[in-house]
């Protein structure tokens, strides 16, 4: 992929969004630049896990499912 920008009097650039999505950034998401010779890299700066919201999502012993769930509930109540 190939995209260009623009560099403002501030230093400042807009990331394509065909990039931001690559990179998988959002606004006040930060950024590393790395130099390699003339070149830079650019990567995203993850502080944790994109997974970590989903964490405990599913129980051990509940089946998958609104069957499994509604009958989980059920014996609960002593249905």
């Amino acid at each position: 992929m190939t995209k260009q920008a623009r560099l403002t009097s501030k230093g400042q650039i807009t990331i394509p969004r065909d990039v931001r999505r690559a990179l998988g950034v959002r606004a006040g998401d930060k950024l590393q630049f790395e130099q390699e010779g003339k070149a830079f890299r650019v990567t995203p700066i993850r502080k944790h896990s994109p997974f970590a919201k989903y964490a405990g999502i599913g129980a051990a012993g509940i089946a998958g499912g609104r069957k499994g769930i509604v009958r989980w509930v059920r014996t609960l109540r002593g249905k």
